[in-house]
């Protein structure tokens, strides 16, 4: 059974994420992706997935307010930014990553109206099932990449 809980930085939790953060690293499922250091880690609010006292998942984020208007929100509009969702891959497809989601979610109403993320994965089909089809999020932009070969040499 996996218990989640909100959890102070404290270096003990730190310690714990950067580990974790290292290990997705290590999978290389995200474009770019690179563990985190304490610094990526301060003033953010943190949640912990644990089966008994194995850590399986955290997620962690960010209040944060609209800088400018958008078609996106008004300014100065707050909303949680929900930076990583992490669940170690033994324990993936279980429930883990919504429990994770639906805690912090309920955990902050009435401190803000908007949950927002932006995602890097190899798997996009996954994430936007994940993110959409499983816990209600309503998909607004999207930033596309394409790398231009090199051009190829005069003669």
């Amino acid at each position: 059974m996996v218990s989640v809980r909100e959890a102070e930085n404290t270096p003990e939790v730190c310690g714990l994420l950067i580990a974790l953060s290292e290990q997705w690293e290590q999978e290389g499922s995200c474009r770019g992706y690179r563990r985190n250091t304490e610094e990526d880690l301060s003033g953010r609010r943190i949640f912990l997935a644990y089966d008994g006292d194995r850590p399986v998942g955290y997620l962690f984020g960010i209040m944060e307010k609209a800088a400018r208007s958008s078609s996106v929100m008004p300014e100065d509009t707050p909303y949680f930014e929900l930076e990583e969702l992490y669940v170690i891959p033994d324990r993936r497809s279980q429930g883990v990553g919504k429990q994770l989601f639906r805690f912090a979610e309920a955990s902050l109403s009435g401190g803000t109206e908007w949950l927002m993320l932006s995602t890097a994965s190899k798997n996009w089909k996954a994430v936007l099932h994940f993110y959409i089809d499983e816990l209600g999020m309503e998909f607004w932009d999207a930033r596309l990449f394409k790398k231009i070969p090199p051009a190829a040499p005069c003669k």
